[in-house]
């Protein structure tokens, strides 16, 4: 916890104070700060319009020494070169420019006067903060690439090469790729149109106007990946192919033997959570990739059958978990779960009540409700072992929703209580999730934890797709550590810590359980679905506390409202296996060097909160 304190306070706002408006003319009088003043009926007011008027003059600072390419400028939105650089300067934020001070002239009333002002030396920081962001996408990008995540890896390329066209001269800045260096202006392009010329996509199934697809990226499902079809009179929304699997829809009449994709690489929506990013986006022109585009052609009948061979050992993958107790006899158990199957697809969901528990069918019910719920393909069942529960893995299923706004793909698993009865039924971890689990080498881990481990994820993913704000109260702490954002702090209480909740530079806090409960049924309300994917897990048992373990996830939150991505680190308590508890949630938007910068960056705790900040 000590590290994330230090943090925290290093992130304090540079104020300084001054007694006398004397003492503000040394830094307009001295040639080494540049500096910027505004009036206002509060400090707050007046210091906004102060450092609107420093951004003002970096602007001409740096002006001609700024590289700009007049092609990429969006002269749509009214822009053009002259006034490019003082667009990309506004785009950093007060957050951003931690380097800069402020001098209070006067508190008023009637007036408040604020000088902003910043060392000249300090100008190329700045820039080297934005290339440290560019380089961390980049990394991002490189890893979620190898783990398969396609929309991912694509979305990082294209935010850095957006970011990296707001640097002085984006063209010195370079990446080093098996020991020689690229100039990434030419570099990460070069990855998208690469990595966008990989991706297959082919038929499995034509049944009516149903259209199944398999996508795989080097011969492999890929774990993740965002498009839009063409249904003969529009392109879709987004649909979320999981594990290479997915099924389209066409407007009646449409063909299906012939029709187009359009892969996913912008991520407009998402950019919300990087103010700066977004404002840059609108500063210069979408670069449209060609290769983004693809025919879909449903081959012959042994092609597609071929197809469906690949598909069917992805969903057999999906079912399966290395290291943990399979069940010998599972016949009546399968059973069950082709019944429930049976009824999904006859959306008669009533006939199988008898199947669960009340608990169980209420989540069963809400399940396949909580979109347009169907069954992909032959479900290839595996059943596991967990005390006296048995959880059967997994069936495939798609879920659109009345705004069509997107269309996911889940593995639901169904879990089995000693009386043979269904008591809960959640989302499946997607494959490269699951085999950091289940295949990770870890001495001190039995297949028990594994499998709790996994299943609790499920369960904590689950709860925020079904809304089921009883459960997530349930697994929290009374006294849990909750920080929305990634600046560590001991909220909850008034005294010496409450200065910084309200500070403009530290936008992350912590809220108690009740407020964060709170919150979420307000998220929960607002929303007509809620999805959560999870990848890149790193799991440590913590040094301390028995069956307790540190898991830093990356997380892709998506909301008919709203979209982000990030990293959510959770502290959990296992000891009790039937009932987990959270000690710590953190979530912070990117990699961060100032928190653990001291790690190489491939290494996977670099600029992350995680387990060590809390022994």
């Amino acid at each position: 916890m000590r590290n994330v304190i230090c943090y925290m306070l290093l992130m304090m706002p540079l104020w300084t104070l001054a007694q006398t408006a004397g003492h503000a003319e040394d830094f307009k009088n001295n040639a080494d700060y540049i500096w910027g003043q505004g009036y206002g009926a509060t400090v707050k007011e007046a210091d906004r319009e102060a450092l609107a008027d420093l951004m003002s003059k970096i602007s001409v600072q740096i002006e001609s020494d700024f590289v700009i390419d007049e092609r990429e400028v969006n002269t749509a939105a009214g822009n053009d070169a002259q006034s490019t650089v003082k667009s990309v300067v506004r785009t950093y934020s007060q957050g951003t420019l931690k380097n800069t001070r402020s001098v209070i002239v006067s508190e008023g009333p009637p007036t408040a006067a604020v000088i902003r002002y910043i060392k000249r030396s300090e100008l190329e920081k700045i820039f080297k903060d934005r290339e440290e962001n560019v380089l961390s996408y980049v990394y991002s990008a490189r890893n979620a690439e190898k783990a398969g995540r396609i929309d991912a890896a694509l979305r990082y390329y294209y935010w850095a090469s957006c970011l990296l066209k707001s640097l002085q001269n984006p063209s010195q800045v370079k990446f080093t790729d098996d020991g020689v260096k690229y100039p990434l202006s030419m570099w990460i392009p070069e990855q998208i149109r690469t990595i966008l010329s990989l991706i297959k996509v082919e038929v499995t199934k034509v049944e009516g106007q149903e259209v199944s697809l398999l996508f795989t990226y080097k011969d492999k499902p890929v774990t993740s990946l965002d498009f839009h079809y063409w249904d003969g009179m529009n392109y879709s929304n987004i649909f979320s192919a999981k594990d290479g699997i997915m099924q389209v829809e066409m407007r009646p009449g449409a063909p299906t033997n012939k029709f187009n994709i359009q892969y996913e690489y912008e991520f407009r929506s998402q950019m919300r959570q990087d103010p700066e990013l977004e404002q840059v986006m609108n500063i210069f022109n979408t670069v449209n990739y060609k290769e983004a585009t693809v025919t879909v052609l449903s081959g012959s009948k042994s092609e597609q059958k071929q197809a469906q061979a690949v598909l069917q050992t992805a969903v057999a993958n999906m079912s399966m978990a290395t290291h943990a107790v399979a069940v010998a006899q599972p016949k009546t158990f399968a059973k069950t779960v082709e019944q429930v199957v049976s009824a999904i697809k006859q959306k008669n969901y009533e006939n199988v009540r008898d199947c669960f528990t009340a608990e169980g069918y209420d989540m069963f019910d809400k399940l396949v409700h909580y979109g347009n719920a169907s069954v992909i393909g032959n479900p290839n069942l595996q059943f596991y072992q967990l005390g006296d529960r048995t959880i059967c893995r997994s069936v495939p299923m798609k879920f659109t929703f009345k705004n069509n706004r997107r269309a996911f793909v889940e593995d639901v698993t169904f879990t089995f209580d000693k009386d043979q009865k269904i008591e809960s039924v959640a989302f499946g971890l997607d494959k490269t999730a699951r085999d950091d689990i289940f295949n990770r080498d870890a001495a001190a881990w039995n297949d028990s934890v594994r499998m709790v481990i996994a299943t609790f994820l499920e369960n904590y993913k689950t709860a925020f797709a079904l809304k089921r704000l009883d459960y997530i109260k349930s697994i929290f702490d009374d006294d849990a550590i909750i920080i929305v954002g990634h600046v560590t702090r001991h909220a909850a209480k008034k005294g010496e810590n409450q200065r910084y909740v309200d500070n403009e530079m530290v936008r992350y806090t912590r809220q108690d359980k009740a407020t964060y409960l709170k919150n979420l049924e307000r998220s929960f309300g607002s929303n007509e679905f809620i999805n959560i994917r999870f990848t890149d897990n790193e799991v440590k048992k913590m040094g301390k506390g028995g069956e307790t373990y540190g898991i830093q996830i990356h997380q892709d939150y998506y909301s008919s409202t709203y979209g982000d991505t990030g990293y959510l680190f959770l502290m959990v308590d296992l000891n009790e296996m039937d009932a987990p508890i959270i000690k710590v949630r953190t979530w912070q938007p990117n990699r961060d060097p100032n928190i653990n910068g001291n790690f190489e960056r491939d290494d996977p705790y670099y600029g992350l909160i995680y387990g060590g900040n809390f022994d």
